[in-house]
């Protein structure tokens, strides 16, 4: 994805408070080359969300966009369906997926919508709303 949108990646030692950062000038996204596997992945999809969004400044809105595209880049709805019905807890979850439990966090709050024990996620438009629809167990067995 990084090629595509014309960015370089580059493993630095950033200040003890940056993970990563997009640099618009210079078409290069830094992380911190002391990052775990997880915190790499998520730190990169989250840089290349401000690449993706032509962000040149930081602020809430800009941050919050950049997290949800690294959340949808890098979890599956499927696959996280599978691992939520055998242990829902975020710290497996994250660990399952290759991400840090904050992204799960960010995932569940801004692109799941939890309807009647129906899962829904990443909604579009028109019919077929959701690009992802999941049932719970529990739930199919209560309905049916």
């Amino acid at each position: 994805m990084a090629a595509a949108l014309g960015v370089r990646l580059h493993a630095t030692h950033l200040d003890e408070h940056t993970l990563g950062l997009y640099s618009p000038d210079e078409q290069r996204i830094y992380f911190d080359i002391r990052l775990t596997p997880n915190e790499r992945r998520v730190t990169i999809a989250h840089e290349l969300g401000h690449a993706y969004y032509g962000h040149d400044h930081s602020n809430p809105k800009h941050e919050r966009q950049a997290e949800v595209f690294a959340a949808e880049l890098l979890i599956d709805p499927e696959e996280y369906a599978e691992l939520e019905r055998v242990d829902p807890d975020p710290h497996r979850l994250a660990d399952d997926l290759g991400v840090t439990v904050e992204l799960i966090r960010t995932y569940e709050r801004h692109c799941l919508e939890r309807v009647r024990g129906v899962t829904h996620a990443r909604p579009r438009m028109g019919a077929g709303q959701w690009e992802y629809r999941g049932v719970r167990a529990d739930a199919e067995s209560a309905n049916g």
